[in-house]
C-alpha cells in the first residue's frame, strides 16, 4: 500500500470517528445519566463521557493524515470535521461538540507540526496530550457547564492515545527501512 492510500485510509478514520464519539455520547456505556452523557469507567472510581475513546483516537488520526497527505489536507480535514461534528451531535451539543473539535484539533496541528520530522512518537504524544486536554475543557464547559467529568475525560482520551504509541513506533520504522519521508 503507497503512503497516499494509508493517508486516506487515515483521512478516512478521522471523519469516522467525529460521528461515532458524538453516537457513543448518547447511546454507550455502563451508566446512561438522564438528558445528560452516557458514561463508562476509564479508572477505578473514575467515570467519562463514552466519546472520549473516539476523540482520543481522532487526535492521533489526525497527526497520521498530516504524515502522509500533508497539511493542506489536515487543515481542511479540520473545518469539514468541525462542521460534521456540529451536524452529527444531539442538537444539546452542537456549539460544544463543533468548537471543542475545532480547538483541539488545532492545538494539536499546532504542537504536532514542528515536532513530528525529528520524533514522530514523542510528537504524536505530545500533541494528543495538548489536543486531549483543550478539547474536555472546551466540551465539558460548554456542553455541560461543569468540568465534573475533567479527570475522566483526559484519562479516556489519554488510555486511546498511549494505546496507538506502539502503532506510531512502528510506523515510523517502517518508513525509516523503506526510505518513506512525510509528506
Amino acid at each position: 500500500m503507497n503512503s497516499r492510500t494509508e493517508g486516506y485510509l487515515y483521512l478516512l478514520g478521522f471523519g469516522l470517528s467525529i460521528p461515532l464519539a458524538n453516537w457513543m455520547i448518547g447511546n454507550v456505556g455502563t451508566v446512561c445519566v438522564p438528558e445528560g452523557p452516557c458514561l463508562i469507567p476509564v479508572a477505578p472510581g473514575v467515570m467519562a463521557p463514552s466519546g472520549v475513546l473516539m476523540i482520543g483516537l481522532a487526535l492521533v488520526l489526525r497527526d497520521l493524515v498530516q504524515r502522509r497527505l500533508g497539511l493542506r489536507w489536515v487543515t481542511g480535514a479540520i473545518v469539514v470535521g468541525a462542521l460534521l461534528s456540529g451536524l452529527v451531535a444531539p442538537p444539546a451539543l452542537v456549539v460544544a461538540s463543533a468548537a471543542a473539535f475545532l480547538l483541539s484539533e488545532t492545538a494539536d496541528l499546532m504542537v504536532y507540526t514542528p515536532l513530528q520530522a525529528r520524533r514522530l512518537v514523542l510528537a504524536v504524544l505530545a500533541s494528543s496530550a495538548v489536543g486531549l486536554v483543550v478539547d474536555s475543557l472546551v466540551f465539558l464547559y460548554l456542553a455541560f457547564g461543569s468540568l465534573e467529568f475533567l479527570l475522566g475525560q483526559v484519562l479516556g482520551k489519554g488510555w486511546m492515545v498511549l494505546a496507538a504509541l506502539p502503532f506510531i513506533a512502528w510506523l515510523r520504522r517502517r518508513d525509516e527501512r523503506i526510505g518513506l519521508k512525510p509528506a
